[in-house]
């Protein structure tokens, strides 16, 4: 095929696109002369068209002026044939943003392109089957989640129409194809904190719209969803992606973030006392056994009582280093054995939600 023989010819014409020119003297040394490369800096490749080969890039797709840069370069989207990013791979928000940028593959470090061609060739195609080709509401309610947690992470100022977008697209692809297939979409494409918060928001919309509520309230509570783990943007790496069970200081830490996320979003103008709500208390039982302020049945709204159960049911299917997802059937029977620390009328009502979706 044409667009592989770039790759995997006797020599490929590579474009390495970079925001760092101190890359650029490696890349030329690992794969000159056995391959041409032409390297661009981000910034200044504006006009600069870039003929048929393999295009390269590493960048920090964390910050935003270099993913604006890079649709810049990418705006002709048939002047290359692969657009290779190099992503560590624990970097999973990257990992996201490359594939929403257009990416065919992600790999580790540039010399993957050249070394191993045979497991390259096999990750892009196993890569685009599980990214490039999941549904767009996926993939752009992703990106929109990692927009969220790289501007939060950095310090950077959000608005809630940032949110509301990412909110958009999970109430879309319930509303096209059903809590059944986001649910089985997001467990094969996402995992980590981006695959819960997509989890989550897809169960909250899914259970407003089964019991009929308007627009504009299966709206906020999707926002709420959106943002209620905002706060793990916060939270070191080293906890957040652990790939085992927290100790007792580290779950102290990791119990910070409805606090975290509750102070990050106050400052906002357009931000409505219900979501806050929501985003401090979505750990809080009705026993008052939650976190972090131990609130009662008394103190606790509709919108948290309603969020708390999407969290959990989220929570328990999905998958974790250290434990297999749980059945729809099995998580829904935890949820109905909480009683005391949950609404039974809503866990009742819940029921259709949990079991058929």
């Amino acid at each position: 095929m044409e667009r592989l023989c770039f790759l995997f010819g006797h020599k490929m014409l590579v474009h390495f696109v970079t925001d760092e020119p101190n890359k650029i003297p490696a890349i030329r040394a690992m794969l000159e002369p056995q391959h041409a490369v032409e390297s661009h800096l981000l910034g200044a490749t504006d006009g600069q068209a870039l003929s048929n080969g393999v295009l390269v890039v590493d960048a920090d797709l964390r910050k935003a002026v270099p993913v604006e840069q890079v649709k810049v370069v990418l705006r002709d989207p048939h002047c290359v044939s692969e657009k290779l990013f190099v992503v560590q791979d624990h970097l999973r928000d990257m990992i996201a943003q490359a594939f929403a940028l257009g990416a065919t593959a992600v790999v580790a470090r540039p010399s993957d392109i050249v070394s191993n061609r045979a497991r390259i060739e096999v990750a892009q195609k196993a890569m685009k089957a599980d990214f490039a080709s999941a549904p767009p509401e996926i993939t752009k309610s992703a990106a929109s989640f990692s927009s969220l947690f790289s501007a939060m992470g950095r310090g950077k100022g959000i608005t809630i129409s940032d949110a509301e977008n990412a909110t958009l697209e999970v109430i879309n692809g319930i509303k096209l194809n059903g809590l059944s297939a986001w649910l089985d979409d997001v467990r094969r494409y996402h995992e980590g904190t981006f695959q819960h918060c997509l989890l989550v928001t897809g169960v909250a919309v899914a259970f407003a719209l089964n019991i009929k509520f308007p627009d504009a309230e299966v709206k906020r509570l999707g926002l709420a969803a959106t943002l209620h783990d905002v706060g793990k943007a916060r939270i070191p790496l080293s906890i957040l992606d652990k790939p085992g069970r927290l100790d007792q200081t580290e779950q102290e830490i990791m119990n910070r973030h409805p606090i975290i996320g509750y102070e990050l979003l106050k400052p906002i103008p357009e931000i409505s006392p219900e979501i806050l709500d929501g985003v401090r208390h979505h750990h809080e039982y009705l026993d008052g056994s939650g976190y972090p302020d131990g609130l009662t049945a008394p103190e606790i709204s509709d919108l948290v009582r309603l969020l708390t159960i999407s969290d959990i049911f989220a929570a328990l299917i999905e998958w974790r280093p250290y434990r297999p997802s749980m059945s729809r059937q099995d998580a829904y029977k935890i949820l109905c054995d909480m009683d005391g620390k949950l609404e039974r009328p809503l866990v009742k009502a819940f029921r259709s939600v949990a079991l058929r979706g």
